[in-house]
């Protein structure tokens, strides 16, 4: 159940702070972009780096359908306006360029309402910039593992011991729920067969029924998991968890030549493409 997809690829063999820093730049690249041209790019590295990943598409973009409706809702009520006569298309789309659309008058559709040229390039920016930040962040994740992560935050987390901020034992707490992922998931999926297979009704009758029917499976999963963090409490207090200040690693991460250069190259592609695109 685990998102982690092992491998060998450069990308996989980057440092995991790298990897987030350099997300944390894409992030906000997308957001400085104005130009289908700087979209474009940006496009291109993140579809690249899942090329290099070697990363099954199937699976990015299946777990995209949550996304899928945000996407819907944004492209419609960017693409149509119920009054068009006072919708200004001499503007350009927002703060974003409409490109080949731009400068197309509104096309009247039932009376007043009607489709916005304009804003269908809008709306298909803001789409697209949603989509690729969401997939850079699983081109994180699928080549990182929930260990990496942690270290890499505990690394950032750093500078605030001088204020006696416990960070490592928040770098544990994100460890601990980023393993809980898979296996609350794993636990409901199991539960919920079992319910099933008992006759439980989760698609008929009237939406009350329908909870009154997923009561059986929320109830035993919030139980499983207060079990498990019982279980977990236990075995970390047998082993001492929390008696040094300062724990020690086994194997210390130390930047190499290829991280700090790939590292650089990224931060300025970013800035190069905030700056101009």
């Amino acid at each position: 159940m685990s998102i982690y997809i092992p491998g060998t690829t450069p990308i996989h063999r980057l440092d995991a702070r790298v990897k987030l820093v350099l997300l944390l730049a894409y992030s906000v690249t997308l957001f400085f972009v104005q130009t289908w041209a700087g979209l474009g790019v940006c496009m291109a590295a993140c579809l690249a780096a899942m090329l290099v990943a070697k990363i099954p598409p199937a699976r990015m973009f299946s777990l995209l359908v949550p996304v899928y409706v945000i996407l819907a809702f944004t492209l419609v009520f960017n693409s149509f306006a119920f009054d068009i006569a006072h919708v200004a298309t001499g503007f350009g789309a927002g703060d974003v360029s409409a490109g080949v659309l731009a400068g197309i008058s509104p096309v009247p559709l039932i009376g007043s309402f009607g489709f916005v040229p304009e804003g269908f390039a809008r709306g298909a920016f803001y789409a697209l910039r949603i989509v690729f930040l969401v997939l850079a962040s699983f081109v994180v994740c699928f080549t990182t593992t929930s260990n990496d992560l942690t270290d890499a935050l505990n690394d950032f987390l750093k500078p605030l011991r001088a204020f006696r901020v416990p960070t490592q034992d928040i770098a544990m707490m994100v460890s601990i729920a980023l393993r809980f992922i898979p296996v609350t998931a794993e636990e409901f999926s199991q539960v919920r067969s079992a319910q099933w297979a008992r006759g439980a009704a989760f698609s008929d009758g009237t939406v009350m029924e329908r909870l009154r029917a997923w009561q059986t499976v929320l109830i035993p999963l919030f139980v499983g998991l207060f079990r498990r963090a019982d279980n977990l409490a236990v075995a970390m207090e047998a082993r001492c968890y929390g008696m040094g200040d300062v724990r020690t690693e086994l194997d210390p991460r130390e930047f190499s030549g290829a991280s700090v250069a790939v590292l650089i190259a990224g931060l300025a592609a970013c800035a190069a493409l905030a700056a101009f695109l």
